[in-house]
């Protein structure tokens, strides 16, 4: 087996460096880049042809991209306005330019080029990036103050072999503090299920430690920069590992990438571990693999056989967390992660979007690895092992004014009882409108609403054939972090957003948001209501019909987040480049619960606003401002 594994890395390398081997062309474009939203904003006018939703993209298809914008403008006059093209050219001119051999400060980095017109071109970039990013909070009810910060360092020597080959590979050492508290302990099994004992030891319960949003962030944004774990300045050996950096301590990341495109890029091939989001509506929307999930490392492709299909498919090593309250560790967390999905698209007016997802316990797995077999159809044949997802994601748009959107995830339901009353029914949907606004350049404006069910992300500890009497994790959680929305189960949102890009150095957003979500911690707490909730025995047919009565069996949440940032770069003259953001708003936090003592007891009771220790309420004030150095495209 281990020989077939070998050969399978070794006729992949061979594919990638065997092809015709002129820059960095293939190397993906960061998320969170304004170009995302850029393009966002063309497809919604007609100006380019549909993309495909399996993003990072690659600097060459963004180039290609911006292209077809230009033509399409150039062709309809009035359709871009001279705002908009300025901000196009410049910067595709950026992602074009060619460095010339030796130091530039553009990039901060150093430029190494063979030349030599008679055999395919070598080159390579060496660089470094600074960073430094300040965050504090204010919260009045309670009267303290708290402050964070992330600084980081990150050299990188990113090159190309010839015309189909890019690679990187970027390390990142960090200090950082980002100060949060404990709220309390979860149990993760329902106590009403009463164990049976012919079902143990499924029915263990875990009792696990439960920690705030970090004070300095606004909820559910902030995501560890770090790879594995970080060490207090004061202790920097084995036992100094810690899963959080509430004092200051120092850690690393690393993102390394190989990445090739064929025949005229009608397929793209990329291995490394990096940020994605695909089966998004609009950007950072996707209920499936969401931008805020963690990075890991996958092996990944997207084709297009046809101009109206693209097909996309990613697997990859997941990693386990030491911040996780305690309740997992390396030895029941060894999972795969596999996602494969199908895109087709009506010209510019409707697209429709469907594909499977698996967490499956790592073993030499050829179902999981070929990515034109079904995830969902080979759970069937090989047994239920393994945590099952779909989705299903539709949009229809009327060119240059707007579109309506509706995503899907299944995790499991059945479709004779009560969809939405019984909590073995676990799904999310989302749906929303977006909104050109013609009188702004690249102007954006979506409201949307998402519902995360109980229970859905979540699976029950599993028995598997080749890891013996131990009992596997199987959530759909990388490290500690949802892989889906970064919404947590139990919850749901109302969010309506503004972005703007001014110029190609500055842009700008405003954001409201509604959450409310089921508490996993205190007297009140809700079962289904975190990552480690555990639903059930082993089958079906032993599951106790639990309903959801939502915002009416226990205490919820409550969050009203308003929030304005923006960021500018200053290239003077494109020497030395850095980039100053910022971002600050405010957090109405309260809580709303049933009657004392009637929390989980199966009925639907009134919910009044609350306000006792273990459910408190707070108005925060959260800033945020950073400099960056040599920034990314």
């Amino acid at each position: 087996m281990e020989r077939i594994v070998k050969k399978g890395v070794w006729l992949l390398f061979v594919i990638l460096a065997s092809a015709p081997l002129a820059a960095q062309d293939r190397l993906a474009v960061p998320l969170g880049s304004a170009v995302y939203r850029i393009l966002e904003s063309a497809q919604l006018r007609g100006l380019v042809p549909p993309l495909p939703t399996a993003r990072p993209y690659s600097r060459k298809t963004v180039l290609a991209a911006i292209d077809a914008i230009l033509e399409a403008g150039a062709a309809s006059p009035g359709s871009l306005s001279a705002a908009e093209r300025r901000v196009l050219e410049e910067i595709a001119a950026r992602y074009a330019e060619r460095p010339e051999e030796g130091f530039s400060w553009t990039r901060g980095a150093w430029h190494f080029g063979d030349g030599r017109p008679d055999r395919p071109r070598v080159s390579a970039n060496v660089g470094l990036r600074l960073a430094e990013e300040v965050s504090g909070s204010v919260r009045f009810e309670r009267g303290d103050a708290a402050w964070g910060n992330d600084t980081w360092i990150t050299p990188y020597i990113e090159g190309a072999l010839g015309e189909h080959l890019s690679w990187a590979f970027v390390i990142s050492g960090r200090i950082m503090r980002m100060p949060r508290e404990q709220t309390g302990t979860y149990h993760t099994f329902y106590p009403g299920f009463n164990a049976d004992p012919s079902n143990a030891p499924y029915n263990t319960d875990r009792e696990i430690t439960v920690y705030g949003q970090p004070h300095t962030h606004f909820p559910y944004t902030y995501r560890k920069l770090w790879h594995g774990f970080v060490w207090d300045t004061g202790l920097i050996d084995n036992s100094g590992q810690l899963g959080w950096p509430n004092g200051v301590s120092i850690g690393y990341d690393m993102l390394p990438e190989v990445a090739g495109g064929f025949f005229e890029d009608h397929l793209l091939l990329r291995a490394g571990r990096l940020d994605r989001d695909w089966g998004a509506g609009p950007e950072g929307s996707s209920l499936i693999l969401n931008r805020a999930a963690l990075p890991f490392l996958g092996v990944e492709l997207t084709a297009k056989p046809l101009s109206w299909l693209y097909f996309s498919s990613v697997t990859g090593i997941l990693e386990y967390s030491l911040d996780d309250g305690g309740s997992i560790s390396p030895f029941d967390s060894q999972n795969a992660f596999s996602l494969a999905m199908v895109e087709i698209n009506i010209g510019n007016f409707l697209h429709f979007e469907t594909g499977s997802s698996a967490i499956w316990p790592k073993r030499y797995e050829l179902g999981y690895l070929f990515p034109l077999i079904s995830n969902f159809l080979n759970q069937d044949a090989i047994g239920d092992f393994d945590n099952m997802a779909l989705f299903f994601n539709a949009a229809g748009q009327y060119p240059g004014k707007g579109k309506l959107w509706f995503s899907f995830y299944l995790d499991e339901i059945n479709p004779q009882r009560g969809i939405f009353e019984m909590d073995k029914a676990m799904f999310a949907y989302q749906g929303g409108v977006l909104v050109n606004l013609p009188f702004l350049p690249f102007a954006l404006v979506s409201l949307s609403y998402t519902k995360i069910e109980p229970y859905c992300y979540t699976h029950t500890r599993v028995y598997t054939p080749w890891y013996g009497q131990d009992l596997m994790q199987e959530a759909y959680t990388n490290g500690g972090y949802g892989l889906g929305y970064y919404l947590p189960p139990n919850s749901d949102e109302i969010k309506l957003r503004f972005d703007m890009t001014v110029n190609s150095d500055s842009r700008a957003h405003f954001q409201y948001q509604m959450i409310r979500h089921g508490a996993d911690h205190g007297p009140d707490a809700v079962d289904g209501s975190n990552y480690r909730s555990e639903l059930s025995s082993r089958g079906r047919s032993d599951r106790p019909e639990l309903k959801k009565f939502f915002l009416r069996d226990g205490a919820y949440e409550w969050l009203h987040v308003i929030r304005l940032g923006g960021e500018y770069t200053f290239r003077r003259n494109r020497a030395f480049p850095f980039t100053l953001y910022g971002e600050a708003g405010v957090v109405f936090s309260y809580y709303t619960s049933i009657e004392a003592g009637k929390a989980n007891t199966g009925a639907a009771y009134d919910w009044s606003v609350i306000n006792t220790p273990d459910y408190p309420r707070t108005t925060s004030f959260i800033a945020t401002i950073g400099i960056r150095l040599f920034p990314d495209f």
